[in-house]
């Protein structure tokens, strides 16, 4: 298996950029290579990158088939409210899965595709399972839920055009200290609304567990759904404690007003993170180790306390003139 050329698309994220990084220790990775319309967070030096918009077509096309890649990790995708609004986020990740996968279709040598998708594919509508499994249905409820929905569908109909497997592998909301995650975001708040009719339990994912599992589902060629969660759950209010903010109990219309203000400070709360608040975030992680071989190594409640841990600045020393 040595010597595969793999792609990673969204490589200038911070997930990404982890991705490359672990890739590149890989001994089965040969070339490698990676597009974001912005460049790596750190230096990765076994890495070619190309520094392309999500818009630009023609030219994504052109440059993942000149690659011609064995794999393909497609991670570029945006959360809304992480580094755009809704709006702009749902146009840049449909135009980069339009023509990042589409151009895989493409590619003679590919034999295998690896998709981000997340838990918020399954929805919280009432009749929804409160931990489903990679079985339970397909039902979002959230705008970024029918996105990753539609990220799993596009990835379905080249596997099924050109015969190559695919894995999606479904996180749960990940948090990092360097990750642009709106639920991160507000829960490091000063002040943080909860539901004071309902307290639900949701569950998270470090980015280091998120990239773990993506290079693991690109090494084991995953050809199915996998959730991956970290174990344990919290609730909101029980994460607020734990980070020591003051807690706000909120009631039906006060939400609006709440969501507003979030908005003016800095910390939007998109209706996906909204979900979590009122109705719980949680899914089946069991296979994890069977599909994946890897489990996480940092449980829910682990998260939020680092979460709690990161600094807001981190101060570099000034540097010392030379003699």
């Amino acid at each position: 298996m040595g010597g595969r050329r793999v792609f990673v698309s969204g490589l200038g994220s911070e997930l990404g950029t982890m991705v490359a990084g672990m890739l590149e220790a890989e001994p089965w990775v040969g070339a490698l290579a990676g597009i974001d319309a912005d460049p790596p967070r750190r230096r990765l030096p076994n890495t070619t990158f190309h520094r392309i918009s999500p818009d630009q077509h023609d030219r994504i096309v052109e440059t993942v088939t000149r690659f011609n890649p064995h794999v393909l990790v497609h991670i570029g995708v945006w959360e809304p409210d992480a580094r755009a609004s809704p709006k702009v986020a749902k146009t840049l990740t449909d135009q980069a899965a339009t023509s990042i996968i589409g151009a895989a279709a493409e590619c003679s040598a590919m034999e295998h595709l690896v998709v981000r998708s997340g838990i918020e594919i399954y929805g919280r509508g009432r009749d929804s399972l409160t931990r489903p499994d990679e079985t339970a249905p397909i039902r979002p409820t959230s705008e970024w839920g029918r996105t990753v929905a539609e990220i799993e569908h596009i990835a379905a109909r080249v596997s099924a055009r050109v015969g190559v497997s695919v894995g999606a592998v479904r996180l749960a909301p990940v948090l990092g200290p360097h990750v642009p995650s709106p639920l991160g975001r507000m829960l490091r708040n000063p002040v943080v609304p909860f539901s004071l009719l309902a307290d639900p339990p949701f569950a998270v994912i470090t980015d280091r567990d998120a990239a773990r599992a993506i290079v693991a589902a690109a090494r084991e060629g995953l050809a199915e759904p996998v959730n991956v969660v970290a174990s344990g759950a919290v609730t909101c209010l029980q994460a607020l404690r734990r980070g020591r903010r003051i807690p706000f109990p909120l009631i039906g219309p006060d939400w609006q007003v709440a969501r507003a203000l979030s908005y003016l400070f800095g910390s939007p709360i998109p209706d996906h993170v909204a979900e979590v608040l009122h109705r719980g975030r949680l899914a089946d992680n069991g296979r994890m180790a069977e599909l994946l071989g890897v489990v996480p190594e940092s449980t829910t409640s682990e998260v939020i306390d680092q979460l709690y841990g990161w600094p807001s600045i981190i101060r570099q020393p000034a540097r010392v003139a030379a003699a």
